[in-house]
Formats: structure tokens, C-alpha cells, sequence
């Protein structure tokens, strides 16, 4: 399994370290429906930090984890994007890659190749599923940051609201990574989810 470190950016529940645990050691997130096998390696990040991103957040499709809107990543559209990265080896970045595609991580995945290689005009598509587009989002100390998002546009696909308990979970990230309020992370996402009509 290859060793070396890039930063793996999180902008949706990932952000929460007991959540990102469960793609590293197994099990499942409070609040959400399924459980992980976990990484090849266990072992937990080297270390952690707060970013930005260019790019918007926005909610889409039907979450087999949560329910509700799933978070993904436009990289060309406007934003910003507060994320947390975590410096973790290309084998895990590959397994946790495979997790959010709700496959158990292989040895030998061809993404690993990718990854090592660099990606292409910084952008690589595994497959059309939800998270299989791998976007690098810029690069910290010199180490490439990576992160996992759909090959759709955000003004491509209809915009869905997420539920609370991924709501909680994306507001635990922000807090652990930014120390914001739950009301502050709320009116953040209010922001980016459709509204209802009143």
C-alpha cells in the first residue's frame, strides 16, 4: 500500500474526526445508517487543518448514510468553502475514496496509481458515481490536497436538503477545525440548501 502522505480535504461530514475515524477503524457514525469496514491502515492522520477552498458546497441526491442531501464540491464555481484537511497516506485517501463509494477498499486499487502520478489537468474521474471525481484543490507545505466529489456541476443536477443528524455531524467538523457555533455552521448551510416555499 503506498505510503506516501497528500492531504485529503474534507467540506462535508468528514470534517468531523470521530466520522473520519469510522473510514479509517471501522464502524459507523453516530446518527448515520451504515457501517465501514475501515482502512488497510489504521493508522490515524498525521496531522490536521483548517482550509479554504475556491470553490461552493452544495446538496444533492438521497444519502444512504444520513438520508437527505448529500454534500458535494464544485470546484469551478464561486465560493468559498470552509474544509479540514488531514494528512493521511494515498492508501488511505484510496480506501476512504472507496468507502464513500460504499465498496470495501482493495489492494492494488488503480486509483493508488493515479494519485502517485498526479492527476491529470488536477482533476481525475474513477466513474460517474457519486464521489469517484477526485479534484486537487491546491497544495499545503508543498504536499498535494486532494478531495472526493461527484463529476456533475452544481447548476447541473436538482439541489436536495441534507438531514440533521449529517447537518450535526458537517457542524461538528466546523467546530473541532474553526471552533464555529452551531448557529453560525446553520446559517452556513441555510445558505446553500434549497429553501422551502412559504
Amino acid at each position: 500500500m503506498a505510503q506516501d502522505l497528500i492531504w485529503y480535504v474534507s467540506y462535508g461530514s468528514n470534517m468531523s474526526a470521530a466520522r473520519l475515524r469510522c473510514y479509517l477503524e471501522g464502524g459507523r457514525p453516530r446518527g448515520g445508517r451504515v457501517d465501514h469496514v475501515g482502512a488497510r491502515d489504521r493508522t490515524p492522520p498525521v496531522r490536521d487543518a483548517a482550509v479554504t477552498l475556491p470553490g461552493r458546497v452544495y446538496f444533492a441526491g438521497e444519502s444512504r448514510t444520513w438520508g437527505g442531501g448529500m454534500a458535494f464540491y464544485d470546484h469551478d464555481a464561486a465560493g468559498p468553502t470552509p474544509a479540514r484537511a488531514f494528512l493521511v497516506t494515498v492508501g488511505q485517501f484510496v480506501d476512504i475514496a472507496a468507502q464513500e463509494m460504499h465498496r470495501r477498499p482493495q489492494p492494488d486499487d488503480p486509483l493508488e496509481a493515479v494519485v502517485l502520478a498526479g492527476l491529470p489537468g488536477g482533476r481525475h474521474a474513477s466513474g460517474p458515481g457519486h464521489y469517484e471525481t477526485v479534484v486537487e484543490v491546491g497544495r499545503l507545505d508543498g504536499t498535494p490536497m486532494l478531495t472526493i466529489t461527484a463529476s456533475h456541476a452544481c447548476a447541473t443536477v436538482p439541489h436536495t436538503a441534507p438531514g440533521e443528524p449529517y447537518l450535526a455531524t458537517l457542524a461538528e467538523g466546523l467546530r473541532e477545525s474553526r471552533g464555529w457555533s452551531r448557529a453560525r455552521s446553520d446559517e452556513y448551510f441555510r445558505m446553500r440548501v434549497p429553501q422551502r416555499p412559504r
